[in-house]
Parts: C-alpha cells; sequence; structure tokens
C-alpha cells in the first residue's frame, strides 16, 4: 500500500510517500517558510534516492505549496491513500478517521480550535478531494498519545459547568513526534518503551513543545487547550497572564478575531523581534542586534523553564531528547539550554553537540546521569503506520475505486 503522508506545520508542509507495510519511504521533503515574513525566500526541499533537490518558489499558502510539490513529483501520481495530521479534533474528532465529503461540514466546525494548523489541513483535504477525487483520505490526531495525561494535569480551574459543556481542558500536542521520539529513545537505549522516563523537546522551526513522559506515556505537554499555551513560537504568545487577553479583547473593542490573529499570527518570535518568525533568522543577528539577543534570550528561557519544571515531575530521568528542525540543527541552542543544568545530572559534551554528523546521537558526557540524544523524528512515518492500520481494519470495498491510477514501478517520480 502507498501512502502519502501530509504533514502541515506553522509555517512548512512536510510530505512522503511511504511504502506500507515496509515503511519505505520512496520520496519526501519539506516546503519551508509558507506564508510568514522570514529574511529568506520560500524552498521547498525534496529528496528522493538519496540525494536533494532545493526548489525556491514563492508560497503565500498551504494548497499552493501543495501544487508547487506536486509539480515536483508529478501530478499523474496517485497513492493509495492520503493521510493528513490533523492538530486538534476536539469533541469532533475523537480518534483517527477516515475522511469523506460528508465529514468536511465537521471539519469546518473545528478549524478555529487549532488556527495555524487546522485550516490549512482542511482546506488540503478539499483540495486533494478536488484533485483526486477517487483516492481515499485519512485524519491522524496530533492528541491521541496525551491521552494519558492525569486530570490534575490537564484540569484548568474555571467552573466545572463550563469546562464540561465547551470541553475545555489541556489536550496536548506534538504527540505523533513526542511518541515516535521516545519510543524510539527507548530502543536506543535498551529500555523497554513501556519504561522509558524522560522529556521531549519538540523545537520546530514553527511550532514547539515540551512533553513529560513517565513509563512510556505523556503525563504533561507544554501545549495545551490550544497550541497557544507554552513556549515561545515562530508567531505564538505561548504563555500569557489571562488579564492580558482580556486587556486586548476591550482594546480591540471586543473583535476576538482581531485578538486571536494577533496571538496566532503575529506575536511570538516574529512579534518580539519585529523582524522574523523564524528563530534561526533571529540567532544569526544576536551578535550585533539587541532586539534578537533578547527574543533568543527569552526563547531559551521558555525552554529552560518547562524543562527544569518537567525533569522534577518525572522521577528518574533516562534521557532528555531534542527534535525537530530546531532541536536537531542547532547546537547553539542544545547547548545554552542544557547549560547550568548539571544539579538535574545534565552534562553535556560540547565537542560531540558541535559534531553531528548521524541520528540518533548520544551528546551527554560520559559521567552524565541523564542521556542527552539528538534524535530526527519522523512523523510521517508514524502517521504512515497508523494509517495503513486504520484503512486496513476499514470496509475499503468503497475505495475501490474504478478510475483511480496507482503509484508504479514506471512512475517518473520514483526513478528521475
Amino acid at each position: 500500500m502507498i501512502i502519502f503522508v501530509l504533514n502541515c506545520g506553522s509555517s512548512s508542509l512536510k510530505y512522503k510517500i511511504i511504502s506500507m507495510p515496509s515503511g519505505e519511504e520512496l520520496l519526501g521533503g519539506e516546503a519551508q517558510r509558507i506564508g510568514s515574513k522570514t529574511a529568506e525566500p520560500s524552498r521547498i526541499f525534496h529528496h528522493i534516492s538519496g540525494r536533494e533537490e532545493i526548489f525556491t518558489v514563492k508560497m503565500d499558502g498551504y494548497q499552493e505549496a501543495f501544487g508547487e510539490v506536486m509539480k515536483i513529483i508529478g501530478e499523474d501520481l496517485v497513492p493509495d491513500i492520503f493521510a493528513h495530521r490533523l492538530v486538534q479534533g476536539g469533541t469532533v474528532f475523537r480518534t483517527d478517521a477516515i475522511i469523506e465529503r460528508s465529514s468536511f461540514p465537521s471539519l469546518e466546525k473545528i478549524k478555529d480550535l487549532a488556527p495555524l494548523h487546522n485550516p490549512p489541513v482542511v482546506g488540503l483535504i478539499k483540495e486533494c478531494d478536488r484533485k483526486y477525487p477517487d483516492t481515499p483520505q485519512a485524519i491522524i490526531l496530533d492528541t491521541s498519545f496525551h491521552s494519558t495525561i492525569p486530570e490534575y494535569a490537564y484540569s484548568y480551574l474555571l467552573p466545572q459547568s463550563i469546562t464540561d459543556e465547551l470541553g475545555i481542558r489541556k489536550y496536548g500536542f506534538h504527540g505523533i513526534s513526542h511518541q515516535y521520539v521516545s519510543e524510539e529513545a527507548a530502543k536506543f537505549l535498551n529500555i523497554p518503551p513501556e519504561k522509558f522516563n524522560g522529556v521531549s523537546c519538540h523545537l520546530g522551526s514553527g511550532g514547539a513543545s515540551l512533553c513529560a513522559i513517565v513509563d512510556g506515556r505523556s503525563v504533561d505537554n507544554s501545549m495545551g487547550f490550544s497550541p497557544l499555551q507554552g513556549l515561545m513560537m515562530s508567531t505564538r504568545s505561548g504563555d500569557l497572564d489571562p488579564a492580558v487577553i482580556l486587556k486586548m479583547i476591550a482594546y480591540s473593542t471586543g473583535d476576538f478575531s482581531k485578538v486571536s490573529n494577533i496571538l496566532n499570527k503575529e506575536s511570538g518570535v516574529l512579534g518580539m523581534s519585529g523582524t522574523s518568525s523564524d528563530i534561526r533568522d533571529i540567532i544569526s543577528k544576536i551578535s550585533y542586534d539587541e532586539r534578537s539577543e533578547i527574543t533568543f534570550d527569552v526563547y531559551l528561557w521558555r525552554i529552560k523553564k518547562y524543562l527544569g519544571s518537567y525533569l522534577t515531575v518525572i522521577g528518574r530521568k533516562d534521557a532528555i531528547i531534542f527534535t525537530d528542525t530546531i532541536g536537531e540543527s542547532i547546537p547553539a541552542v542544545r547547548e545554552l539550554v542544557c547549560a547550568n543544568m548539571d544539579f538535574f545530572g545534565m552534562k553535556l559534551d560540547n565537542w560531540k553537540n558541535n559534531s553531528i554528523t548521524g541520528y540518533p546521537i548520544d551528546i551527554a558526557s560520559p559521567d552524565s546521569k541523564v542521556r542527552i540524544l539528538v534524535m530526527k523524528t519522523n512523523e510521517e512515518l508514524a502517521i504512515a503506520r497508523r494509517a495503513y492500520q486504520l484503512l486496513s481494519a476499514h470496509d475499503t470495498e468503497p475505495f475501490k475505486r474504478k478510475n483511480r491510477k496507482p503509484i508504479h514501478e514506471k512512475s517518473n517520480c520514483l526513478n528521475s
């Protein structure tokens, strides 16, 4: 079975074509800096047959990015199923699901639950349906891993009648990534996955979150009811005093959409720096630009604060995991996050940290009591596995389309 995975970040679109059940990646890539104001142009990094191609193209939105990706791959290529990462299903979608056109009105209802992620996913589902109407689609929920967060950690201190009626609680996000890297970390350390204790640091170029893991299960996540809570992110505010939001609503004369747009699309790294939403651009200027230096300090402070609190509550500490775009590729972030954390038993080997040639790797000093791992997340493989299970268990008869052209060995894309 050939599965086309589409993974919308807050400023990126990762894609992979994966053969299941083997898990072989046939091709993949990432469209970066979609729609956001950054110092560099939007690009697509396309990987196939062990080589990378870079395409600099304008991408103002995700449907446009998908169109550019399909130009590279070849628009005559049709998979057995499209699998989409859905960040927040709320009370409408509680589990992974096959999506038909009859589900589209329900998808519209959940767009506001994750303003940076759900709208592009819904748009892509409709675009895939428009271009490939005979190909089934699945949504894979990002919140499933966090269903084990205990009530004392997921509760907000509001009247229960309100939380029950509106479904207000911490849902947690980046669950697909946190679960994948924690399981891979356990394998790397020869620990049974159900015994692994640690903190996963998913630091993306757009969104970012930390996850506290005990016995292989999520017990807390820095994101909350929506992906807005927690760390400093590319355009999201992260943690705020609720009174600030009330003041902003009053200031904007009750225009909730205006306040939501500021909190989700104009804040974070972009709002504080005033120049770019990408922390990599900020890091490149900290030696001569005071605003960039302050922005980077806040970025690190939030990560260290959450990391320290999670290390306190998980008990035994097997490992700290750094993953995703920033976590994997920026040594300075890893070094500064781990600095002055010796009292937790963490000791970084700076030479290893700056000399990474492959993943996974342990960059802790030999005498560190806690392993410090850098791992490539693979949300797309995890999504493909779950989509394969979903479609295999589903009544597939409705999906045996007469006009669907399968991917085959002669496809230009797979032999280019």
